[in-house]
């Protein structure tokens, strides 16, 4: 069998080695990856019947040539070719530009096939496609490829056709033939042929359903051999915790906890036991509870010997975690200690001195903790809180603290199902998808800009009350380019409207760090009644007398930004509000706007997100470290992405994966794409 990935493209005929540099800059080297070059959309070439043909619709259509052609020339080197056609009953125009050869190929009472735009109103096609003869020769779905610089979607189509017919019978089937029987998959030669040329929908969707699920196979695959190989390197410490000690402090807590952190403690608790190294991403709505979770994992690994660390974004969150966790340990024998870049001199020095000789049990703070002078003395578990605000060389420093540390981390952004076993396929997921009792939802509200004035008399009745209010804006300062308030403006605006009687906040990205800690402490004081801010304020800040929350032009943000910064109120025990100041220009904003006044629940708002704004945009393309698919899309797939998922488990576990002949293709695909190696590993 020929190797396609290393057979030559200029075996196909019309590629000459200048075609060949032109598509290997398109990623087009090989006869493989030729065959494999699929397309993004199809032309429907099908007959329409004129009177169901929306205006500026492309459609084909059937006609017989009524008049001689008339050809007028325009321009320099300009032409328009015009023709009366008899289309069933109507008598339309059909007019071709710079086609003066047409003019002596095109008589009365010939037959013709043409596609184009239909100006309903004129009655007039402009056509870009024609064939000088009935609809029966007319391929039914023309295959529409990405196409680059002087390599057009004809040439395209033309060169697929000849590899196909020349090298389609050596296309290797990498799908054992169980996989495709039980899932009634056609066999690659087949998908081929009719993804790039299909004479049915049906075939459109034979072929489809075959490349969605081997796409998603192949990367699940990929996945789940890295996390074995990341399993089986990464020995663990198998802490052995005292199961009986970890019970009674649970049982001190001042709440019973929810199913949901039940089944995260467990979940985390045999990853201390196990052999290999935890690495477990904890996420959780805002407010579901996910600091008592840690609490609990610190603890576990404390009764087993072990020191841990909590390691989060920001100095105020740093302490908030040290106030929590004081509480909950309250009444058990272990030290705890802050360390934050504010923490200096002879304190700092005691801190680090007792922390290596083992004296401190658990230690919170910020990126500090990875200075090169901490140094613990038995190291055992890792949390790091927000995980996507640290970097990777941040978090593996830290790791690197111990022999070995068991590693949590954990994110307060919802993230859908399918983005999480796609993003974070080498880890390990607990989700706590509900909230502790007898907390109250945030009452959601969308009030247009015109309202403003009832918006801050709403926020009036709140901060006499004694309460706070949190106002958002998109921009710092005045944008000529966005017509959006910007936070300076909006800071000027209500500390003028609010003189005398509450006093107002700015804080924004541009502060100096120190700024911002102080200002989000005489807010987390009650110093300030009004905070002001960008969306800085977004994660992990708690102040429970906060109740009140607008936030200016909220079509700007994603659903769960918007959440997010929701969750920033209704940490007490007072009914919060939160109103989104919106005027949506589209039916995307609009209905953002409605879904975030229907639901609190963070997963849900997450999926309702990611169809709206696709997985790029969810995370922020630079960041997002998404896979690309050609054909799978991971929000309309899912099913299939989860069935994908199911298999690739299995199949690693199974003898018969690595050993019979009929899974040679995957082991092969693996080797090929580093995957054995271990080479993504960090």
């Amino acid at each position: 069998m020929i190797h396609l990935q290393n057979a030559d493209v200029t075996t196909v005929k019309g590629i000459g080695k200048e075609t060949a540099v032109q598509l290997a800059d398109m990623g087009i080297r090989s006869i493989q990856d030729l065959l494999y070059y699929l397309p993004y959309r199809y032309d429907d070439m099908r007959l329409r019947d004129l009177a169901e043909v929306h205006h500026d619709e492309r459609v084909t259509i059937e006609g017989k040539v009524h008049s001689e052609p008339s050809l007028v020339f325009y321009g320099k080197n300009k032409n328009r070719l015009t023709i009366r056609l008899l289309v069933d009953q109507y008598l339309i125009r059909a007019v071709f530009f710079n086609r003066s050869y047409l003019k002596g190929k095109l008589a009365p009472n010939d037959v013709i096939t043409v596609s184009g735009k239909w100006d309903k109103h004129r009655q007039t096609i402009t056509c870009s496609d024609i064939i000088l003869g009935p609809h029966r020769h007319v391929t039914q779905f023309l295959p529409v490829y990405p196409a680059k610089g002087q390599i057009t979607v004809k040439a395209l189509r033309r060169y697929i056709k000849e590899a196909l017919e020349k090298y389609g019978s050596g296309v290797e089937e990498i799908l054992p033939k169980a996989v495709r029987d039980r899932y009634k998959l056609v066999p690659i030669r087949d998908a081929l042929q009719f993804i790039h040329f299909p004479e049915s929908e049906e075939e459109m969707k034979q072929a489809r359903r075959r490349f969605v699920y081997e796409e998603f196979l192949l990367f699940q695959l990929k996945m789940q051999v890295l996390r074995k190989l990341r399993r089986e390197k990464l020995q663990g410490i198998g802490q052995n915790y005292n199961l009986k000690q970890l019970k009674q402090f649970i049982s001190t807590l001042p709440f019973s906890l929810t199913n949901a952190q039940k089944k995260a403690v467990n979940e985390i608790c045999a990853d201390l036991k196990s052999p290999y190294r935890m690495n477990r991403l904890l996420q959780g709505d805002v407010g579901s509870g996910k600091t008592v979770v840690a609490a609990i994992a610190l603890y576990a690994s404390y009764t087993a010997g072990f020191q841990g660390a909590l390691m989060v974004p920001t100095e105020i969150l740093a302490e908030q975690h040290m106030e929590s966790l004081h509480q909950l340990f309250a009444g058990a024998d272990l030290s705890l200690e802050l360390l934050t870049s504010s923490v200096k001199g002879k304190a700092r020095q005691e801190i680090l001195e007792r922390l290596q000789s083992g004296e401190i049990d658990i230690l919170v703070g910020t990126h500090a903790l990875i200075q090169d002078e901490v140094n613990f003395s038995n190291l055992g578990l890792v949390i790091t809180d927000e995980q996507h605000r640290f970097g990777v060389e941040q978090r593996r420093v830290l790791k690197e603290k111990g022999e070995n540390p068991d590693v949590l981390f954990m994110t307060a952004t919802p993230i859908p199902r399918t983005l999480a076993i796609t993003v974070f396929g080498e880890m390990d997921v607990s989700v706590i998808d509900e909230m502790p009792a007898g907390r109250k939802p945030v009452e959601t509200y969308w009030a247009k800009h015109e309202m403003l004035d009832r918006v801050l008399s709403l926020m009036e009745k709140e901060l006499k009350k004694g309460r706070q209010a949190y106002v958002i804006c998109p921009l710092i300062e005045e944008s000529e380019k966005l017509d959006v308030q910007n936070a300076i403006d909006v800071y000027n605006l209500l500390a003028n409207h609010f003189q005398g009687r509450f006093r107002t906040g700015l804080m924004h990205g541009r502060l100096p760090p120190s700024e911002k800690e102080e200002v989000m402490k005489a807010f987390s004081e009650n110093k300030i009644e009004v905070l002001v801010s960008t969306t800085v304020v977004e994660v992990g800040v708690n102040v429970p007398n906060a109740t009140f929350m607008l936030i200016y032009d909220a079509e700007r943000f994603g659903l769960s930004q918007l959440h997010q910064l929701r969750g920033r109120v209704g940490r007490g025990s007072g009914q919060s509000y939160c109103i989104l100041l919106a005027d949506p220009k589209n039916e995307v904003g609009k209905e953002r706007m409605k879904i975030m006044t229907e639901t609190n629940d963070g997963f849900v708002l997450s999926e309702r997100d990611l169809e709206l704004r696709g997985p790029g945009d969810f995370f922020g393309k630079k960041q997002s470290g998404l896979p690309e698919f050609r054909v799978a899309d991971m929000v309309h797939d899912y099913k299939v992405l989860e069935i994908a998922r199911m298999d690739a488990m299995h199949f690693i576990e199974m003898d018969e994966f690595w050993h019979d002949e009929e899974y040679a293709p995957l082991r092969r695909y693996l080797e090929e794409s580093g995957a054995m190696s271990g080479e993504k590993l960090d």
